[in-house]
Formats: C-alpha cells, sequence, structure tokens
C-alpha cells in the first residue's frame, strides 16, 4: 500500500511533464484548401497575361500579330463604309463585319481587365482608354447615327507595334521630340500670338481698303482671308481687287515665307538641346552591358546597379 502511494507521485510527474499532442489546427487546413484553389486559378490568369501583355513569348507575339491584322482590317472597313457607292452595295456586310470586330475587341478588352495585375491602372493608362474608345463608337451608334465612324481612333492601336517588334529606340526618339515640343511652348506660344495679332490688323485693312463687293464684307472675313494668305495656302475665294489692297497681299504673302521658318528654327534648335540633355547612358558597372532604359535602376542582364555615364566622358 505503501509502495502504491509511494510511486503515484512519480506517475503523476511523468504524466505532467509527457508533452501534449498539439490541438488539430482547423484554419491551416482551410488555408491550404484556399491555397489549393487559388493555384488552380492562378495559372489560368498568369497564362492570359503573359499572352497578351507579354510579346517576348511565342503565344503572346501570335497574339499581337492577330490584333494588329484585326485592327487594320476594321480600320480598312470604316473607311470603305464611309464610301457612298461601296455602303449601299455592301451595307450588310460591312455591319456583319464591324459588329465581328467590335464584339472580338470587347471581349480582348474585358480580358485585359481580367488578368490585369491593376486594373485601374490599365484602365487609366493610354493604352487602356484606346481600347475602350475603340468599341464605344459601335454601341453608341444604335443610339447616334453615325458614330459608328469615330472607330476610326482604332488605329491609335497599331502604336503597340513598337512593343512587339522591338522598336523602343523609336519611343526614345518619341520622347526627345516630346521634350523639344515643351521646351518651345512659350516661344510659339508667342510666335503664335504675334502672328494672330498681325492678321487680325492686316485683316482689319483690307477690310477698310476694298469694297465689299470684293468679298470683304466684315473683319471676321478679312481676317480669314489673311490667315489663308500668310499661310500661302491661297484659296482664291476671295481676292482684292484695288491696287492698295494687291499691293498689301503682296507683302502679306511675301512675309509668309518669312514666318513659317521661325517655328522650325524653334522646334530645331529645341529638339538638338533635348537631344545633348539625353546625354547619359545606363551602363552597368559588373557585366559592362549598356542596352538599358533612361529610366532603369537595375541592369537587365545581371541585376546589378546602374551607374550613370556622361557621353562627354565616354571614348
Amino acid at each position: 500500500m505503501a509502495t502504491t502511494m509511494m510511486s503515484d507521485p512519480l506517475e503523476q510527474s511523468k504524466i505532467d511533464s509527457a508533452p501534449m499532442p498539439e490541438p488539430i489546427r482547423l484554419e491551416a487546413s482551410e488555408n491550404s484548401s484556399a491555397l489549393a484553389i487559388q493555384t488552380k486559378k492562378r495559372p489560368i490568369r498568369e497564362k492570359l497575361y503573359e499572352i497578351i501583355f507579354e510579346a517576348d513569348t511565342a503565344g503572346g507575339k501570335a497574339f499581337d500579330v492577330v490584333l494588329l491584322i484585326m485592327i487594320l482590317g476594321s480600320v480598312v472597313v470604316v473607311m470603305l463604309d464611309s464610301v457612298r457607292a461601296l455602303n449601299l452595295q455592301y451595307f450588310e456586310t460591312f455591319r456583319t463585319l464591324e459588329w465581328f470586330f467590335t464584339i472580338a475587341f470587347t471581349i480582348e478588352y474585358v480580358l485585359r481587365l481580367y488578368c490585369s495585375t491593376n486594373r485601374a491602372k490599365y484602365a487609366s493608362s493610354f493604352f487602356g482608354v484606346i481600347d475602350l474608345l475603340s468599341i464605344l463608337p459601335t454601341y453608341v451608334a444604335i443610339f447616334l447615327s453615325g458614330a459608328q465612324y469615330m472607330m476610326i481612333v482604332r488605329i491609335l492601336r497599331l502604336l503597340r507595334l513598337f512593343r512587339i517588334f522591338k522598336l523602343g529606340r523609336f519611343l526614345q526618339e518619341a520622347d526627345t521630340m516630346i521634350m523639344a515640343l515643351k521646351s518651345s511652348t512659350p516661344k510659339i506660344s508667342v510666335f503664335l500670338f504675334s502672328v494672330m495679332s498681325v492678321v487680325t490688323i492686316v485683316g482689319a485693312m483690307m477690310y477698310l481698303i476694298e469694297p465689299n463687293e470684293s468679298g470683304f464684307t466684315s473683319i471676321p472675313r478679312s481676317i480669314y482671308w489673311a490667315v489663308v494668305t500668310l499661310t500661302t495656302v491661297g484659296y482664291g475665294d476671295i481676292a482684292p481687287q484695288t491696287v492698295l489692297g494687291q499691293f498689301l497681299a503682296c507683302t502679306v504673302m511675301i512675309l509668309g515665307y518669312g514666318i513659317i521658318a521661325v517655328p522650325t528654327g524653334i522646334v530645331s534648335v529645341e529638339m538638338h538641346k533635348a537631344s545633348q540633355k539625353k546625354s547619359e547612358i545606363l551602363s552597368c558597372s559588373n557585366c559592362g552591358a549598356k542596352s538599358h532604359q533612361d529610366n532603369s535602376r537595375f541592369c537587365n542582364r545581371c541585376g546589378a546597379k546602374l551607374t550613370r555615364v556622361p557621353l562627354d566622358h565616354q571614348s
């Protein structure tokens, strides 16, 4: 009896010291099942993203080439539909093709939204807005006749050619031109204000010099003549009849040739400055690669941090 009583505390201590079995975690199983469901869905979305947004893979390039062919086809259909003779003869064919392209582009737009990693960013981006505008005219044409001709905006989608066929260098040159135009904005604004002042004064003078029979019936109409003459277009619908009016017209024509050269020179100088400002090449100090975009921070070959080397210091 004493032995039994003496062994009870030892047994009790063994029982107390034994590790408790871990409780069954339902959350882990639930998370694993949710993860399994996600892994089943993820490949489809990732594959769609790779095909629709990436042009480096075979599937992505094939998708983009087919898309470009369809864009060209839809633009051609819109232009041919505007020819009255063809519209009367092939009206049903044009409408069928128009709805075919629109439905195809609508499905493409929905798929882009579905597989995009940031739907709001894509929808508000340049290509996202263009993709949306390219499908809206057909639906708007149901309520507003003639709106389908605005589908010509689809031609802007051909800008994807630069991404598909690795023409990024052309986009860099486009950036240079945009920088030049932005820098030229103040000078061009002053120039346009000066031209508007000149045509307003010349138009008022021609209204005073020429009789109404010559076509200068009002100052706005005379300003229209001055603009047409200064730009050397010369429609010929209005022409001065008096000697003084003809002398003023000759002065405006000669002045027009000089004025045309002004904005050309301004933009040319600013483009030269913009190309000089773009005087840094991103060079990798690890592998020496230089084929990087201007805003790159890491090497696209080895992943090392990039350093900027001014063109003046290049050999």
